[in-house]
């Protein structure tokens, strides 16, 4: 568990429980509708509580797997999910995926997030690479990526389909050594 500052508001860092099923769902379906560079919007999210339990319970079981949340007072605002390779020859690299309530963007949760995640993966002695892939219109999200260390490392043409247009996807990439 980690705990930060933001704007004064006490923000606190951990991962993810079984507990927190419920709550994610309900964050999930929130933040689907206010970004579309998720890869699902709002009732998109497909889980129930009890399929979530069970995904964050795998996780937790998982060496090469992260799921963490922010919370401010109890409240999920934020999390991210990093999923490690199942096989042994590439179990040492995997990607992630992060969001951040609206109401916070631009605060640093997002990057404080991420930064947990590089720490963690540094001293996992498992992962050796974090790979993400990112719409190539997100500037922010590109602009945080590349100030944490992520390279750029190829384009997935119309790899989202949103209102009849396509987006292409940009993969980063950063070295754990």
């Amino acid at each position: 568990m980690e705990e930060i500052n933001v704007n004064n508001e006490k923000v606190i860092i951990r991962k993810a429980n079984k507990s927190d099923a419920k709550s994610l769902i309900e964050y999930l379906n929130i933040i689907g509708g206010e970004s579309d560079f998720l890869t699902f919007r709002t009732g998109e999210f497909g889980r129930s509580i009890e399929q979530e339990e069970e995904f964050i319970t795998n996780t937790l079981s998982t060496k090469n797997a992260l799921f963490i949340i922010a919370e401010v007072d109890g409240k999920i605002v934020g999390n991210l999910n990093f999923s490690g390779g199942s096989r042994q020859r590439n179990a040492h690299v995997g990607e992630f995926g992060v969001s951040i309530l609206k109401e916070y963007w631009g605060k640093g949760i997002g990057e404080e997030l991420i930064k947990y995640l590089i720490n963690w993966s540094k001293d996992s002695g498992i992962i050796r690479k974090i790979n993400l892939r990112v719409r190539n219109d997100n500037t922010r999200g590109i602009n945080l990526y590349n100030k944490l260390g992520f390279l750029e490392e190829g384009i997935i043409k119309r790899d989202f389909l949103i209102n009849d247009k396509f987006y292409d996807s940009l993969i980063m990439g950063l070295l754990i050594d």
